[in-house]
């Protein structure tokens, strides 16, 4: 089933892209180009941010994706406030942040990130919130990809992108979001870890990972409103909190 929250893939094409096309493969062609394009421009304005907030993020992928979305640089809090997405099917599904928690989600991974000394340590943690609060409907592997690449730089150390097994990379990351702060992310990030990529060459960096924008599409789960849902994810929700404490 296509991916369509907005409800009219029919007259405005997927996910309401610029060219207005149904087909996925030009429009993944197209963010492709928008993404690579916008890669020097972006990792620029966030070098010259000392302190990365929510508004870079969003900024960050507005620069990548506005070439292909006329909504880029919006969160699902602004244009899919209702819905819940999620990514898998029913026996290995992943549950995404609440749009009202994808603010909270993003500034507390951002708060591990710009603490030096716990983002040299856990780096695959703080990938796993930043993965958690899924803030797009679209792009948001590439946008935090950057994000997580900038505030590994800052901390004195580089992910070896173009190493990655992609399956293996995913798997781990669906353990970490399943279960956070228990480092299954980090076993898999550590022995790629290399010395950190000079600013000139973070772009290089980011576009090398295999598979960039190759995922399943997300999936809507349904309303916000949906008690059952709800229950699922507070449930969710506290162990998250506990993890954090």
């Amino acid at each position: 089933m296509t991916f369509d929250p907005f409800g009219d893939f029919g007259t405005r094409g997927y996910l309401r892209n610029v060219a207005r096309t149904k087909d996925k493969t030009i429009v993944r062609q197209m963010e492709h180009l928008s993404f690579t394009t916008g890669l020097d421009a972006a990792f620029a304005k966030l070098a010259a941010t000392p302190q990365l907030s929510y508004n870079d993020v969003v900024g960050t992928h507005k620069l990548l994706f506005e070439g292909v979305y006329p909504w880029a640089g919006e969160d699902r809090l602004t244009n899919a406030a209702h819905l819940v997405v999620s990514k898998g099917n029913d026996t290995n599904r992943i549950v995404f942040a609440y749009p009202h928690d994808i603010q909270r989600a993003i500034t507390y991974a951002l708060k591990l990130g710009q603490d030096k000394e716990t983002m040299a340590a856990r780096p695959g943690e703080v990938m796993g919130y930043l993965a958690h609060a899924h803030p797009f409907l679209d792009g948001n592997g590439r946008t935090i990809m950057v994000i997580h690449c900038v505030l590994a730089q800052r901390a004195g150390f580089s992910i070896d992108w173009a190493s990655i097994d992609q399956s293996d990379y995913l798997a781990a990351l669906t353990r970490e979001l399943d279960e956070p702060g228990k480092g299954h992310l980090d076993i898999y990030l550590k022995p790629l870890i290399r010395d950190a990529v000079a600013l000139d060459g973070l772009a290089a960096n980011v576009s090398s990972a295999p598979g960039l924008g190759g995922q399943d599409e997300d999936v809507i789960l349904g309303d916000i409103a949906d008690v059952t849902l709800k229950a699922q994810y507070d449930a969710q929700d506290m162990t998250r909190k506990a993890a954090q404490e």
